[in-house]
């Protein structure tokens, strides 16, 4: 596309209709057409559950004038997949207008890039708006060194919102977004420096009301997670806002909240949500539900795959997506710490990264659950523990959802129909030690041997195998581990060029990418799966994971062509068998300790003796 089509396309005068003439810019730029100037990432928060969604600042021109602008979490995959650039083009489909210390800020919640106007040096000299003499606000964007920032002064200033299009369902209201006298703000933008807010959100989790008893009085509080489409927030209340909010506020249902309630920084061991702040409810709180139930979305997912639990970390929080392949019986247990039973049930999920994992849920949500096995089941706040390799629990600020109307579910639900019924499923486990260390010796088996011995059906079993590969699967093959030494736990892709481990708090330049393999291997008396590691698929592949990795990025027609070299290879393998939970039943999983490859003339030598032995036995 020339660069003449490219500033046709873009909506002159949009950006000073936004903030200029809100009543009237849906009918006069329904949808603006902007040219990106600029992108920079801000820096990553910590929370108690690890890193934060990534933030980015962008900048907007429409020719005439460029405005800073956030991005929502949301939109974060136009960075992520590389489609927005500087010099692209984008469509702003949903919008938060806000004054901040006197500059013009747009908070981003809804975008898709026209790839067909292409990417473009800047076009035209777009100005920066001049500052308004009201009153600003101080926000979640600040910062120096960005697109046409100046030194100011750094005093908090109170907040006025200017107009906002929030788009429900893909629809653009026709007017600015509002609820009573007050601008209705996304959740994303409260701080304790905004005044004067309403939002407009959906509770997706109530807990249950909480007494405390101590020398210096007693008190109950509840709380409440709030989601709107810009994000997440917990809300608490204490003692008279109990007996005032508590029946009012019901799970699954949309309100409007509105000032005077305090935002504080959020306290993270009670919250496992995205965001830096919380809500207070107080006395003269102001709580309505909505007639419009249906333009906040239902529930806020990030979800990890059950086989990616491998590499999360323990006491992390995520949410996972799988088919419920099995569902056990309440069985109640008690507190060592309060001597208090508790009531918990256990469940078995597994999805497409042919991995399963143990899910236990607790009290009232154990005793109530009646989903029935196969379906698909949506799970928000698990807690992950390393019991048993990997295992999750759900949190009692967590959620579930039963067949949810999400993409993901219905991909789930068609790999399942259509394989995953049939499929066996691996499990997490924690690397045994070796047999050499214990002063173990495993005896040498053949495929037959190993099932018809039952081996790890009652116990751990040990034994060395020497099979033929046959066939390794190449889906996720490896993944990106850190760099640092005694360190294999899983990187995050920063986008801005590095890879951040949360264990050791460090970014890298790139990460060091290891083996997880799945191959099936067989001998003349029959075939199995057995699952390797880093070490031993270096054996298999004659390679690294790095190079196989940018292979596969580099040389796509090489890529096939070296596993089907490791294929017909034969090796010595050394092997634990255990026992798992696969599908609907128990089935040992069979996992490489070691791997080499075959000393022909040890192995004559051993052939020798065994023909030796029967000799004297007849």
């Amino acid at each position: 596309m020339s660069v003449a089509a490219a500033q046709h396309a873009i909506t002159q005068g949009a950006l000073d209709a936004i903030f200029n003439d809100p009543d009237h810019v849906d009918q006069r730029f329904p949808v603006p057409v902007l040219q990106c100037l600029q992108i920079k990432p801000l820096a990553a928060q910590q929370n108690a559950g690890g890193q934060q969604p990534e933030r980015y600042r962008i900048v907007l021109s429409d020719i005439r004038n460029y405005v800073q602008c956030m991005l929502a979490t949301q939109t974060n995959h136009v960075i992520h997949d590389g489609s927005l650039v500087r010099g692209a083009l984008v469509r702003v489909k949903s919008y938060q207008a806000n004054m901040v210390k006197g500059k013009n800020i747009l908070i981003i919640l809804d975008l898709e890039v026209a790839s067909e106007l292409g990417v473009h040096d800047r076009i035209g000299e777009p100005q920066a708006f001049e500052a308004k003499s009201e009153p600003a606000t101080n926000t979640a964007i600040g910062g120096s060194n960005f697109y046409g920032a100046k030194t100011e002064s750094q005093a908090p200033i109170k907040s006025e919102p200017m107009s906002s299009r929030m788009g429900g369902g893909g629809g653009i209201n026709a007017a600015p977004h509002s609820h009573g006298n007050n601008v209705v703000y996304p959740i994303e933008a409260l701080s304790p420096y905004t005044h004067k807010w309403t939002i407009k959100a959906r509770v997706t989790q109530k807990s249950d009301i909480k007494t405390w008893h101590k020398a210096s009085g007693e008190g109950k509080l509840f709380s409440v997670n709030l989601l709107d489409e810009s994000g997440e927030i917990r809300a608490t209340g204490f003692n008279e806002q109990v007996d005032q909010f508590y029946d009012l506020l019901q799970e699954g249902q949309v309100y409007y909240i509105s000032y005077p309630c305090r935002v504080t920084l959020a306290k993270k061991q009670f919250t496992n949500l995205p965001n830096d702040y919380e809500l207070t409810f107080e006395r003269d709180t102001v709580i309505e539900k909505a007639e419009d139930q249906s333009s906040v979305p239902q529930v806020r997912f990030n979800f990890v795959n059950i086989q990616e639990l491998q590499s999360v970390e323990k006491d992390a929080t995520v949410d996972v997506i799988g088919v419920l392949k099995e569902v056990g019986d309440v069985n109640q247990i008690t507190s060592k710490n309060t001597g208090k039973p508790f009531d918990k049930r256990e469940l078995t999920l597994v999805d497409d990264s042919q991995f399963s994992v143990r899910v236990t849920i607790w009290g009232k949500t154990a005793n109530s659950f009646s989903t029935q096995p196969e379906s698909i089941v949506a799970f928000k706040g698990l807690k992950v523990s390393d019991f048993g390799g990997r295992s999750l629990s759900l949190l009692a600020s967590g959620s579930l959802s039963v067949d949810p109307d999400i993409e993901e579910a219905h991909r789930l639900k068609g790999w399942y129909d259509s394989q995953g019924r049939t499929d066996s499923f691996a499990t997490h486990n924690n690397m045994a030690s070796m047999g050499s260390a214990t002063g173990r010796v495993d005896q040498t088996k053949v495929i037959s041997q190993v099932k018809d011995e039952n081996l790890g059906m009652e116990n751990t079993d040990y034994f060395n195998l020497k099979a033929t590969i046959v066939f390794i699967k190449q889906d996720n093959f490896a993944y990106p581990a850190c760099s640092s030494e005694q360190c294999n736990k899983k990187v995050v892709d920063q986008g801005d060029g590095t890879w951040r481990c949360e264990k050791c708090d460090i970014a890298h330049a790139r990460p060091q990418y290891r083996y997880i393999m799945s191959v099936n291997v067989t001998d003349h008396t029959g075939q199995m799966w057995l699952s390797c590691f880093d070490d031993v698929g270096r054996v298999i592949m004659g390679m690294t994971a790095d190079e196989l990795m940018e292979i596969k990025e580099n040389d796509e027609d090489r890529f096939p062509a070296i596993f089907d070299a490791a294929n017909c290879t034969k090796l010595h393998f050394k092997c634990r068998a255990k026992m798992d939970t696969y599908g609907e039943n128990q089935r040992v999983r069979y996992q490489v300790m070691s791997a080499s490859q075959i000393d022909y003339r040890t192995e004559a030598t051993k052939l020798s003796d065994m023909i030796k032995q029967l000799s004297v036995g007849s």
